[in-house]
């Protein structure tokens, strides 16, 4: 049967988008004073007590398999790793609100990789057109000129994008190989692959990291951790069961929103007219992905 977004699954989709949306503001706020790659791997080590207290507490059973625990490990490079470094690197060139709207593009690109590579998520028509559109937005929101000289703030942009696919790649790993686990030990799982990743990473890359910081940075890396990491994960693997790994992907079409009005409100951010046109397009791509707006302009097929 082909997964379909129900009630629950569209809760928890707009749970899951208020707190991923209050991410790209509390990395910006981090990012004050910690290089974004450190940022990455303070969230996911920073998850990783609350999750394993509460597996423990739920008597959840650790796998036993190597092949699950090497699943994790790539779970925990495509889904963390790989995207919160590229898209906290991106924000230190461009807004977080910005980022947010290029993050959208997760949605398209999450129904290519799932329509290229799972059996029950094929691309249809109206998903081809919903690509299409969404992508126009993509392009839209970039700019002409960013796209004509590939300069850091361009860079910046594809960074984001690359996460996107990153993330997109993720979601159908884990629909391959890990719906038979329980989703709080999948969640689990991911973030010790991940951490395990990010640690030799950041002594390379940015040294040890310093504890030495303003309480305000302390409160973001923590909301970054807690909130933003260990309880949102609990839901997304409930939801990739619920609602396949293209419908889960549709969660990046309500993170923008949050994002741009935190970043309007509290970082002074500010977003041209064209950024927002082109958020407008990724949604309505998105919305006719989803199909219901397809049904509504043709219900007599």
């Amino acid at each position: 049967m082909t997964p379909k977004i129900d009630l629950t699954s569209a809760i928890l989709l707009a749970l899951l988008a208020l707190i991923w949306g209050g991410s790209f503001f509390l990395a910006a706020v981090a990012m004050k004073e910690v290089p974004p790659i450190t940022i990455a791997l303070f969230r996911v080590v920073g998850a990783l007590p609350a999750l394993a207290l509460f597996v423990w507490f739920k008597g959840v059973t650790l796998p036993r398999s190597a092949k699950i625990w090497g699943a994790y490990l790539v779970m925990g490079a495509l889904n963390n790793a790989i995207p919160f470094s590229l898209i906290f690197w991106g924000q230190t060139q461009i807004t977080s609100g910005l980022a947010s709207i290029l993050n959208g593009a997760t949605g398209v690109t999450g129904v290519i990789v799932a329509g290229l590579l799972l059996r029950d998520e094929r691309l249809t028509p109206p998903k081809l057109i919903g690509v299409t559109i969404g992508f126009s937005g993509v392009a839209l929101t970039i700019g002409l000129d960013a796209l004509r000289s590939f300069d850091i703030r361009s860079l910046a942009q594809l960074a984001v994008l690359l996460a996107g696919l990153s993330y997109s790649l993720a979601g159908v790993w884990a629909k391959l190989r890990l719906v038979g686990q329980a989703p709080e030990m999948n969640a689990l799982g991911m973030l010790m692959g991940s951490s395990l990743l990010m640690m030799p990473t950041v002594l390379w890359l940015d040294g040890p990291p310093s504890f030495a910081l303003m309480p305000s940075t302390w409160a973001a890396l923590v909301a970054l951790a807690v909130l933003c990491t260990s309880m949102p994960y609990l839901l997304y693997f409930n939801i990739l069961k619920r609602a396949g790994s293209g419908n889960l992907m549709l969660v990046t079409l309500l993170i923008p929103p949050i994002a741009i009005g935190l970043g309007v409100a509290f970082l002074n951010e500010y977003l041209q007219a064209a950024a927002l046109m082109g958020f407008t397009l990724i949604a309505l791509g998105l919305a006719i992905i989803d199909g219901r707006l397809w049904k509504v302009l043709r219900p007599n097929r």
